[in-house]
Formats: structure tokens, C-alpha cells, sequence
């Protein structure tokens, strides 16, 4: 067929895929510029900022679980430079209000003696926002959070205020110290896109990070992609084709979760409840966003099984019997991927 019979749609949709397939490598090229300049300063937690980072490409918020010194924080406020964010973090604590974090109105009177009242923004007003240790804030707290998570807004006094673009929130839980905790409800869990388990670095990632920060020269950070940048990588994010194998594969794997959805005997017999239709969409966008960050046009079945647990085991609770037999959730999610291997 000469190219005076091609049909127009068919010539635009393959222009359309050129013009997407250049983005990618473009925003691929930059992405991996992101983590090297993030890894020169964070040490052996490959998997955690790339989790982290497929969490803002998604457009989510991250939940982060691990001992105290390990980087958290440190992550956060490199991401805040390279990526272009500002950022600002909340230490949680019992006694935290509401208005401690959305902000409140004062009252101020003019020198003709009028008297009005003005919003002063709380540190939610902002991109990037570390909760450090939110299961310490009472459920009250912790509520208006996540409802500013879930809404991009907060309402203070009636009047509603919405919050900056960007806005993606990395909150951290200490797994070790539960006394004093409220922990997070398993309705509120399922607002973050990911749970991102931290764990402790290798050796040699180790020595590398005791030689870096303990001299005299600290690595200097630049930024290496804007605000703008990141919110047009979210929008090429959701034109990401998915083949029909890679939906099946979510869709099996998220369904096989839930008792009452005709699963084996075993998660039936291990789940309380399973994940709901929140975690197939995650799934769908965190597996867009690691081919991305990979620099592949399209995501595949491995982009399933990489992100299954992070996904799935805060969306899913095991019933008492199970815990008492030791199982754990993990085991639960590694036999949902089975029939994908």
C-alpha cells in the first residue's frame, strides 16, 4: 500500500505515537537525571526512591514504614530540590490540632478600627509535605490530613482553600514504638497510593553513606526538573498504553484478594477483606509511571509483580486465625502473583 492510500486516522494515530514515544525518551532522559542526582545523596534505597518517585509520577501519596534514621526525611527534603517542589514537613504529635496543619483565621483590626478576619495557611500549603510519624496525631488530626489529600483543599471557617499543584503527600510511621499511636484506619489507609517499606542499607551502601556524612563536603543538589515539569509527566502518565495481558493480569490479581469474590480457599480462609477497586486503579497508574521511569513506552506483567506488595498489603488485613497462625500479609500477595509468574 503506497502512502497516498493511507488513511488519515491511520496516519495521525501513528504520528501520535511517534510524538508519545519521543516524550517518553525525553522525560526518561530527565527521570534518570532525578536518580542520580537523588542517589548521591540517599545511600543504598534504590527501591524506596524509586518507589517514591513512581508515587509522584502517579499523582499519590506515600506511606512510608521503617526504624528512625534511615533517610526518610533526608529523602524528602532531596526530592523537594531536585524535583523543584517546595517542601515543608510536620513532626505529628498527640497534642497536634487540626488548625496546626490547614492553617486558621485571626482576627485583625485596621487602623480605621475595622475589624476583619484573614486566613493564615497552615504548612499544608505547599508540594511536597513529609507527615512525619502521623500515627501519632489523634484520628481528628489525622482526618483533616487526608481529607486535604483526598480533596486538594481544606475548608476553614466555611470558606474553602485550595492547595498548591503539585501536592503529594510522604507520611512515615515508626513501626517499633506503638505506644501513643493512633494508628491509621484501614478506610484512610487506602488514600495512599503505596505503602513503601524502608529498610535497613547493604554494607557497602553503608560505608559509603558513614564516609559522605561524616566530612567536611556535603553533595551539592540543583534542581533538575520543575513543578511543571512533573505535573506534564503526571498527564503523559495517563496516555501510557496498557495491553490487554497487563489489565487482565491487574484485574486477576487485585479480584483474587477479596474472600467474597470466589478466591482459593486459602485467601479465603487468610483474608478479613480484600482490595477494592482504589487499588486496581493504583496498580494502573504505578505500573504506567515505573515503565516511565524505566524510559519504556509500555508497561508489562513484571510492572505487576514489582508493584503488587506495595500496592496491595495496606489495602488488605488478615483475619484473626491467620495471625495467629503467623502468617503474614506478604505471603498472602506473593500467592495472588502466582498464576503471573
Amino acid at each position: 500500500m503506497s502512502i497516498s492510500e493511507v488513511s488519515p486516522t491511520t496516519h495521525h494515530a501513528a504520528s501520535d505515537a511517534t510524538a508519545l514515544l519521543a516524550e517518553v525518551d525525553r522525560l526518561g532522559a530527565r527521570l534518570a537525571s532525578v536518580r542520580e542526582r537523588i542517589g548521591r545523596v540517599i545511600f543504598g534505597q534504590r527501591d524506596v526512591v524509586d518507589q517514591t518517585l513512581i508515587t509522584l509520577l502517579a499523582g499519590g501519596h506515600a506511606l512510608l514504614i521503617g526504624v528512625p534514621g534511615l533517610a526518610k526525611t533526608r529523602l524528602v527534603e532531596t526530592l523537594g530540590v531536585v524535583l523543584g517542589l517546595s517542601a515543608k514537613r510536620i513532626q505529628f504529635t498527640p497534642d497536634l490540632m487540626p488548625a496546626d496543619i490547614t492553617g486558621s483565621e485571626v482576627l485583625e483590626e485596621s487602623e480605621s478600627g475595622k475589624r476583619t478576619f484573614r486566613f493564615i495557611p497552615g504548612p499544608v500549603f505547599c508540594q511536597l509535605l513529609m507527615a512525619d510519624e502521623i500515627n501519632r496525631a489523634s484520628p481528628r488530626t489525622q482526618s483533616a490530613l487526608l481529607q486535604a489529600m483526598q480533596e486538594k483543599q481544606v475548608s476553614v471557617a466555611g470558606e474553602r482553600h485550595t492547595l498548591p499543584a503539585p501536592f503529594h503527600v510522604l507520611a512515615t510511621q515508626n513501626p517499633l514504638e506503638q505506644e501513643g499511636t493512633y494508628p491509621l484506619p484501614e478506610a484512610q489507609l487506602d488514600r495512599f497510593l503505596i505503602q513503601i517499606d524502608v529498610g535497613y542499607p547493604d554494607l557497602d551502601a553503608e560505608r559509603r553513606m558513614l564516609i559522605a556524612t561524616t566530612g567536611t563536603d556535603e553533595e551539592p543538589l540543583g534542581e533538575v526538573m520543575s513543578a511543571a515539569d512533573l505535573m506534564m509527566a503526571q498527564r503523559l502518565i495517563r496516555r501510557i498504553p496498557v495491553g490487554e495481558a497487563v489489565v487482565e493480569a491487574i484485574l486477576r490479581t487485585v479480584r483474587a484478594g477479596r474472600p467474597e469474590s470466589g478466591a482459593d480457599e486459602e485467601i479465603r480462609k487468610h483474608v478479613a477483606w480484600g482490595p477494592g477497586p482504589r487499588a486496581s486503579q493504583a496498580l494502573m497508574l504505578g505500573i504506567r509511571a515505573r515503565a516511565l521511569l524505566d524510559g519504556r513506552l509500555a508497561p508489562s506483567v513484571e510492572d505487576v509483580l514489582a508493584l503488587a506488595q506495595p500496592t496491595l498489603r495496606h489495602r488488605m488485613a488478615l483475619t484473626f486465625g491467620a495471625r495467629a497462625d503467623g502468617v503474614a500479609i506478604g505471603d498472602v500477595i506473593d500467592r495472588l502473583c502466582e498464576p503471573l509468574r
